[in-house]
This record gives C-alpha cells, structure tokens and sequence, in this order.
C-alpha cells in the first residue's frame, strides 16, 4: 500500500508540471489600453501659467503664439473594428463604463483600459469626442461615477448652466503680452429654461485607421493617439485668429464666443464629420 500511494503521488507531479506550463505558454491578455499623447505638433504638452518659462508654446499658421495652463477632454463611445470589419461596441450607452476625462494635468488618465475586449485582430477604432445626444445629461443616479469625475473640483467638465457636460476644456494665454484664453466646447440648448431644445451638437465622431493591427488575446496591445492642438488653431477646416472683445467674431473667451464661433474650433479639434473624420487625432503607434 505505501508503494502504492508514492506510485499515485510520483504519477501526478509530472500532469501538475504539464499544466501548468501549458497555462503559462498561452496566456490570454483581452485588455486594450489606449494612450492618449497630447502635443503641439510633434512635442508633448507641458501646461504653465502665464509666465512658467517651461510651458510648451505654440505658433499658429497665423503667427499667433500660445499655451495651455489646463487641458481636458471627453471621449466616450468607443468601438473596435475587427480586421473583418465586425465591430465591437464598449460600454457604449454606460458613461461610468465607458467614457473617461482625459487631463493632461493627471498623468494617471493618459491612460484608459478597455476590458474584456474579444479575442482577434483589429485595424481600427472609432470614439467620440464628448458625449452623444442622447447620454448628454447631468444624471448623477444613472451614471454616479462618471458625473462625479466629470463634476470634481479639478476637472469641472459640466456647464454651469446644468444641461450637459462639457467636452473640451482649454484654459490658457495667447499672444506676447499672455492675454487669457479660455476656450469651452460641447452642445448647446436653445429656448427657455424648463423648455430646452437641442441647439448646436458638439459631438464628434472620430475613425482611426490602427497603423499595425492589434492583436488581442495572446498579447494586451497598447495603442497610442496623438491628440494634435495644434489644429485648435490651425485646423484641416478653420484657420482661426483668437480675439478679445464682445463682437460677434470675438472668440478667446467662452462667456463671449458665440455658438457659431465654438463651432470652428469643434470642427477643427473632432472634425467637420464628413471631409474631416479625423480631426486632431492620430494613431502614435500601436504595441501588441
């Protein structure tokens, strides 16, 4: 009986070892982490004030020089493209699940983990910039944390006003003598309150073509889009020169700017969504 039993134990350490090796030469990695690099160009951004020395400074096709003191956009609605063309919704109508704030102030949210990913190839991914119609809303019971990271002190990604979330954020000075620019975007409302209609939308759509496809499964890719504000300014539709004032066509200000006026720097930051698809966004590289 005891030769017996060491025979049952010697018999199972070697099917322990198969198993185990087999486990560990097939892992299975469904996550993709997407990399959000924000530049002027081809340089990361670094924020400062008016007089930070290290503040990364831009030109713009007009001359016109600029920084950002504050950077943060929304993107939501993400979805994956198999290279057979399928494609994979994430979380698409769950703004706590699905949707992120990117801060350029918070190293932490260059960086969002899409979870669960099916296993395949993928060669493109499409995401919005902001936050479609139909999510627009202040809701804190539906989507407690996402409004919560949207609402906090440091982010303050909702209009004051109380209809929806703001989608971009850009705080900064332009110009030699570092005048303020403020510069807010996101859909509007029209009408009176308590009788609110859909004004201006400033939903972007964006598609990106991966520049090597993504393999999910063996390998957890990691994907880095380039965020362009060089095109905030010097965009594929609207060459835009920032003024102050309380005209019309005075922009640098978002108590001032008209909607007509956001809407140049929407198009140029998401896109005009239908020549420009693009907008800002570009795909670094990708990591398999």
């Amino acid at each position: 009986m005891k030769n017996f039993k060491k025979y049952l134990l010697l018999s199972a350490f070697p099917l322990a070892l198969f198993s185990c090796s087999k486990s560990d030469d097939v892992p299975v990695a469904n996550n993709v982490t997407l990399h959000f690099n924000n530049t002027f160009k081809s340089t990361t951004i670094v924020l400062g004030n008016a007089t930070t020395a290290t503040a990364t400074v831009n030109t713009s096709a007009k001359g016109q020089v600029h920084h950002f003191s504050e950077l943060k956009y929304v993107i939501s609605n993400i979805r994956l493209i198999k290279a057979d063309g399928t494609e994979i919704p994430y979380n698409i109508n769950d703004l706590d699940k699905g949707a992120t704030v990117v801060n350029q102030a918070k190293s932490e949210t260059l960086d969002y983990t899409l979870s669960n990913i099916p296993t395949g190839e993928y060669k493109q991914i499409k995401f919005g910039l902001g936050i479609k119609q139909d999510l627009n809303t202040l809701d804190q019971v539906k989507f407690p944390k996402f409004y919560a990271a949207a609402g906090s002190n440091d982010t303050e990604m909702m209009w004051e006003w109380g209809t929806g979330y703001r989608f971009t954020k850009l705080e900064g000075f332009y110009d030699t003598d570092n005048k303020e620019m403020s510069i807010h975007t996101g859909s509007t409302v029209k009408g009176t309150e308590g009788a609110y209609t859909q004004g201006v939308d400033g939903y972007r759509d964006i598609t990106l073509d991966l520049t090597t496809h993504a393999i999910v499964g063996r390998n957890a890719p990691k994907v880095t889009i380039k965020a362009d504000f060089d095109k905030l300014l010097s965009g594929k539709t609207n060459t835009i020169t920032l003024t102050t004032g309380t005209g019309m066509d005075d922009n640098a200000t978002p108590n001032i700017h008209t909607a007509d006026q956001m809407v140049k720097f929407v198009d140029n930051l998401g896109g005009n969504g239908s020549s420009d698809i693009t907008g800002m966004f570009s795909i670094g590289s990708v990591e398999n």
